[in-house]
């Protein structure tokens, strides 16, 4: 169905909707709103698509993609069960840069063309609240100033880097994710600090091209924010089984740029200087904060929470628990789950409901990935909290895993090392989460998260039929062993 601007009362409002950022939350929520007939403007300061497109998802995948063939060519064993024997591996690291970054300029060349087809107006400029409706738009460049209104506004702004007190980046040395994804050079010895999904995937690219990796984690151990189990077998791949020094419970209290670049690693429990390290480079991959400080929320008498804007499960902006009137927010500014394809969805959500559509996101059924060789995913809750929540409505927890070196497929390509642990009610059936090591888990936590979103049961599941031989299987049998311990 498509709805006139009219509808909005769109004469008294230079838009109907206005959207402040461009990256995947903006852009799903600028398209949806011109696709279904509403007067759409969109501002950017920067490069359209955001950080996924421009300094994160896109290039680090083309990265990922391109060390990862590298990777499987140089290992000499992995090959040789195959009984294939290959040349010395040689690589461009220019080129495999230059592919990351065409690949950048080939989306968003596309986000552009389609919001334009779309009919949504591009501003670029620097957007920031200018009370109720009113939107102030630095233009780029020119630095003129001009203020639109709109009927609702939607706030987009992102993220960016987080760095902790005491680093200090020059870009080149000590660098983020942002100057990650260009691959200027390959340090001899990089150090990479935090060792979440972002500190894993540039590990992985790093040390497939050759470098020594030193992992700094300040938490108790490597891959806190993982299922410790996944954790523990991803661990023995992707940490232990390359050039990869792990340490957990050290911070680094300070780094200074240089060559070489000096860290200070400090006890976490006493503070106390435990060594001083000498690198060649250091990647700061400590998470992300919002950007949000731009946004001039006290316009509107909005309150962040640790920079955060907050919004209800229908996007909308909230101050003291209700609702701002016409105010939304989407992305990783609203801190919820800070992944490109929840912004995504985030945007359509409160697009929907601008046009009437009562919609609320949930953030069960939304997965997540980790893009290394072999990769990580997850979807639902996790066993901690799946714990708490059969102990909260009176149910047993059901837990099943399911291992890939039971696998056909698995073990035609020599990757039997692989597991899945899917998390059920064990009186009803219904999934609650799951958690996945092994090739290609990023997309086969898809089907888990299908389930999730539609509460099925195990019951259920276990009839459906999977292709043989697939890695898909291996879920297969996961929802056969549940369904197993639900009927018995």
């Amino acid at each position: 169905m498509r709805f006139d601007g009219s509808l909005f009362d769109g004469s008294s409002f230079d838009y109907d909707v206005i959207v402040v950022g461009a990256g995947y939350g903006g852009f799903d929520a600028a398209k949806h709103a011109a696709d279904h007939g509403l007067r759409v403007a969109i501002v950017e300061s920067r490069d359209m698509g955001g950080t996924c497109v421009n300094r994160g998802c896109v290039p680090s995948k083309a990265l990922l993609a391109a060390s990862g063939r590298v990777r499987e060519l140089a290992d000499a064993e992995h090959l040789a069960g195959f009984g294939i024997h290959a040349a010395p591996v040689r690589f461009e690291r220019q080129k495999i840069a230059d592919h990351a970054n065409q690949l950048v300029a080939t989306i968003r060349s596309n986000l552009t063309k389609t919001l334009e087809r779309a009919g949504a107006t591009i501003l670029r400029g620097q957007g920031r609240l200018a009370g109720h409706q009113h939107v102030t738009v630095r233009e780029s460049g020119s630095g003129i100033e001009r203020t639109i209104s709109a009927r609702d506004v939607i706030l987009a702004t992102g993220s960016e880097p987080f760095v902790p007190r005491g680093i200090e980046t020059d870009g080149r040395t000590v660098f983020t994710s942002d100057e990650a994804v260009n691959l200027e050079w390959l340090p001899r010895w990089l150090a990479i600090i935090g060792s979440g999904y972002i500190g894993l995937e540039f590990a992985d690219v790093y040390t497939a091209l050759g470098c020594e990796v030193t992992m700094i984690e300040a938490l108790d151990r490597v891959m806190p924010t993982f299922d410790p189990d996944i954790a523990k077998l991803a661990a023995r791949t992707l940490i232990n089984g390359r050039d990869i020094d792990a340490r957990a419970g050290v911070l680094a209290r300070k780094v200074t740029p240089g060559c070489p670049v000096k860290i200070e690693l400090a006890d976490m429990a006493t503070k106390e200087l435990v060594e001083t390290l000498e690198v060649d480079a250091v990647l700061v991959a400590t998470g992300r904060v919002p950007t949000s400080a731009v946004l001039n929320l006290a316009a509107v008498g909005v309150e962040t929470e640790r920079g955060f804007v907050p919004v209800d499960e229908r996007m909308r902006v909230l101050v003291g628990g209700e609702p701002v009137p016409h105010l939304w927010a989407v992305g990783d500014v609203t801190g919820k789950m800070m992944l490109a394809h929840t912004a995504a969805a985030q945007g359509t959500v409160a697009v929907d409901n601008i046009l009437g559509h009562s919609r609320q996101i949930d953030y069960r059924s939304i997965p997540a990935a980790t893009f290394t060789h072999p990769e990580i995913s997850s979807v639902g809750l996790s066993e901690a909290d799946a714990k708490a929540l059969a102990e909260q409505e009176g149910f047993e927890l059901g837990l099943v895993r399911s291992y890939f070196k039971a696998n056909s497929k698995a073990l035609a390509e020599l990757e039997g090392e692989g597991l899945m642990k899917l998390l059920f009610n064990k009186a009803s059936g219904e999934v609650l989460g799951a958690h996945i090591f092994g090739l290609h888990a990023a997309d086969l936590i898809q089907e888990i998260a299908n389930a999730v979103a539609r509460r099925q049961s195990v019951l259920q599941l276990a009839t459906e039929v999977h292709t043989h031989p697939t890695l898909s299987e291996v879920v297969e049998v996961a929802y056969k062993q549940a369904a197993m311990a639900v009927a018995g």
